[in-house]
Order: C-alpha cells, then sequence, then structure tokens
C-alpha cells in the first residue's frame, strides 16, 4: 500500500523532468495506474479488518481526488502538447 501511494508522486517528478509532453503523459498514466492501485488496497485492508470504515472512506476520498488531479493534469498537458504541435505544422 505504500508503495503505491509512494509512487504516485514519484512517478510525477520523475516525469516532469522528461524532455517531451508525451514522455511526461506516459508518466501521469503511470501515476494513475498507482492510484488505482493503491484504492484496490485500500478495499483489501478494509475488507480484512486492517482498517475501518471512517479511515477508509477518508483515504479512498482523498484517492478519488487525487486521480480527478491526475486527470486533469493530463488533460492539460495533452491539450498544450497539441496545440503546440499544431502550432509547429501550421
Amino acid at each position: 500500500m505504500v508503495r503505491a501511494a509512494m509512487s504516485v508522486p514519484t512517478n510525477l517528478v520523475e516525469g516532469s523532468g522528461q524532455e517531451s509532453a508525451r514522455e511526461f503523459c506516459r508518466f501521469i498514466k503511470i501515476a494513475l495506474n498507482s492510484s488505482s492501485e493503491l484504492e484496490y488496497h485500500l478495499l483489501l485492508a478494509k475488507d480484512f479488518g486492517v482498517i475501518n470504515a471512517e479511515v477508509f472512506n477518508s483515504l479512498s476520498d482523498q484517492t478519488v481526488k487525487v486521480r480527478k488531479m491526475l486527470c486533469g493534469l493530463l488533460r492539460g498537458v495533452t491539450a498544450r502538447h497539441q496545440a503546440a504541435k499544431s502550432a509547429r505544422s501550421s
């Protein structure tokens, strides 16, 4: 669970250092996948009684919020990349 949670910001940092928007988008997608993995681990922890429903709900809500932010970031980077690509070809 900790590995999946740490993978989200780690991939964003690694992706931000890439030379192209396309590569950055690839790392954002990996971060999105890690957030999905984290949500699954949270479900398992709740089902096995490792965390209670209140903790699960809080962490799950935060994970969903992060995923929404990642989707927005991906859309923004993709749109800027497409706009720059169109401007270059004009």
